[in-house]
């Protein structure tokens, strides 16, 4: 019987042998734009870690094509550690019921993915943003139970096709929304058991949006009591676009607008749907936000928020948006979101240095680079 329970915990001791895990990283964030991605940028920012996401159903067209999987494993070629997000591709619909043909067909594409990935990227997260992609009243008991049984999945590939040390680490994620109590509901709580409650689960992943640094507090006092104490947590994005986009509605500084000979009416929006169309130079797009108080005040954000993370103890990576969105101009309003505000390169605002490559955005970059330092 002893001898028994001594193999039993050798055995167990090998299953969970894994390799040291990141520990506060910062990386960038490119999601799916994998063709946005240049190395130079994260040469110069000394960017160690690298995060994706992939729609799963983009794997019906080839795996082999796939950009996202072929960028995000060039990328670990090059020593980058890689953080990929599973996007399973219910944007506005129903997981499909387990045991269907639509749950088969999500298997196979979830295999195909497994098949290239594990072991060679660092972080897989089970999900993308689940909880923004299917409506709220689909959220219920097979929300999770999907969810669930496709960690299950992944977790019984890795164990059969990844050695004891294979040193890809799974999280589900990503959690959003964890500063408005009702959207802590009993879907959530699942979530999180569920969590808990699996010892193949490293953790859970989160985005925090938000308007002001202190919010995303209520994010780590709601997940880490939750969690095992030796889980961590990832954050696949981070942003006070909430901010961002109450600032788009006011208007722009008069000394800018004096310079550059725009209405001294304009609002923020504008200058920056004005920039999308015809990118500014470097010094006029630093102007611009220098002189804004609603961002100058703010411009150490990156800093202060990964101060937060880390001071828990907990955080394994979070990535934040590096180059700026595909969103076309046009689609820039007064109640817009203004992504294009929480990028680290300025790929369409900003016009491009000499030698071709992007700008780095005002206030980020410095923040961006001194966090890398342990």
């Amino acid at each position: 019987m002893l001898k028994s329970l001594m193999i039993g915990a050798a055995l167990l001791g090998a299953a969970t042998a894994l390799p040291a895990h990141a520990q506060g990283a910062l990386g960038a964030s490119y999601n799916d734009q994998f063709g946005e991605l240049d190395y130079r940028d994260l040469e110069r920012s000394g960017a160690k870690w690298v995060r994706m996401s992939l729609p799963l159903p983009q794997l019906d067209k080839g795996v082999g094509s796939n950009g996202v999987l072929n960028k995000v494993l060039e990328v670990s070629e090059k020593g980058y550690s890689t953080v990929l997000s599973l996007k399973l591709g219910y944007v506005g619909t129903i997981p499909p019921q387990l045991g269907s043909d639509a749950w088969l067909k999500d298997i196979a594409r979830l295999d195909a993915v497994l098949g290239l990935v594990t072991g060679k990227v660092d972080v897989l997260v089970i999900g993308n943003d689940p909880f923004l992609e299917v409506p709220e009243k689909n959220r219920d008991d097979s929300f999770n139970a999907y969810y669930e049984a496709i960690a299950k999945h992944v977790i019984e590939h890795r164990a059969k096709n990844c050695a004891a040390s294979c040193k890809t680490r799974l999280y589900m994620g990503a959690l959003i929304r964890l500063e408005m109590p009702a959207e802590r509901g009993k879907v959530v709580d699942r979530w999180m058991s569920f969590v808990k409650a699996t010892p193949e689960i490293d953790g859970v992943a989160i985005q925090t949006h938000v308007a002001e640094v202190d919010e995303s507090k209520a994010y780590l006092k709601y997940i880490l009591p939750r969690m095992r104490p030796d889980q961590k947590f990832v954050v696949t994005d981070f942003s006070l676009v909430k901010t961002w986009e109450q600032a788009m509605r006011t208007e722009i500084p008069k000394a800018f607008a004096d310079k550059y000979g725009a209405p001294r009416n304009a609002q923020n929006w504008q200058i920056v749907k004005a920039s999308l169309e015809t990118p500014f130079s470097k010094a006029q797009w630093d102007e611009f936000l220098s002189q804004s108080p609603w961002l100058e005040s703010r411009k150490h954000f990156i800093a202060s928020q990964m101060q937060v993370f880390r001071e828990t103890g907990r955080l394994a990576v979070a990535t934040i948006a590096f180059p700026q969105g595909l969103a076309p101009a046009d689609k820039l309003s007064p109640g817009a979101a203004a992504w294009q505000l929480n990028s680290v390169v300025m790929r369409r605002s900003v016009k491009r240095n000499p030698d071709g490559s992007a700008a780095f955005n005002y206030g980020w970059i410095d923040d961006f680079k001194a966090v890398q330092k342990p």
